[in-house]
């Protein structure tokens, strides 16, 4: 019994976070380019900023209720240790972009949430996603580099390019998660 139970535990720990429902990522594709085009009307930077948090926060409850949908439809326990992993590599760069958004909106420096944000929500997708199937990782690539370009374009392309990022590479690799991973 203890050999089956190393045996078990070691193949849980190997295991791949496969719950990413890749529908819930072109959700939030969605309501990314909806808030998109809200932001982009907002007369002050700071209504801007509040469109854009307040999609972070409708994102994170699309998220976390089609990955428990999807893992109750495929009977993986949600708090299976690779999901713990996905967790736990996922949250220190979204800790530091909330970190730097409060200090950055607070100095008047709106302009390079852009690219924080696509950048650190990049690496928080790379890093989770070695926990994952490997098209996650991939994303958080591309994530990462619209970030550095979004550090380069003018500071007029910042709405647009969170738009291609948050809006854009969700549809797309949502639509390949979809495709390729049972939903």
């Amino acid at each position: 019994m203890d050999n089956l139970r190393f045996i078990r535990e070691t193949m849980e720990r190997a295991g791949a976070f496969t719950a990413i429902s890749g529908w819930g990522e072109v959700a939030i594709g969605i309501t990314a380019l909806i808030a998109a085009v809200v932001a982009g009307l907002q007369p002050t930077p700071r209504g801007w900023l509040a469109v854009w948090l307040a999609e972070a926060v409708l994102s994170v409850v699309i998220s976390a209720s089609t990955i428990g949908a999807k893992a109750a439809a495929l009977r993986i326990p949600l708090l299976s240790e690779p999901a713990r992993k996905f967790v736990f590599s996922f949250s220190p760069p979204i800790a530091v972009g909330a970190a730097l958004t409060a200090v950055l909106s607070a100095e008047g420096q709106t302009a390079l949430l852009p690219g924080v944000w696509l950048m650190l929500y990049g690496a928080a997708v790379v890093t989770a996603g070695t926990y994952s199937v490997r098209i996650v990782p991939v994303m958080g690539a591309a994530f990462m580099a619209l970030g550095a370009i979004a550090f380069v374009a003018p500071a007029e392309w910042g709405n647009a390019l969170m738009a291609a990022g948050f809006g854009g590479l969700h549809i797309l690799f949502g639509m390949l998660i979809a495709r390729r991973h049972g939903g």
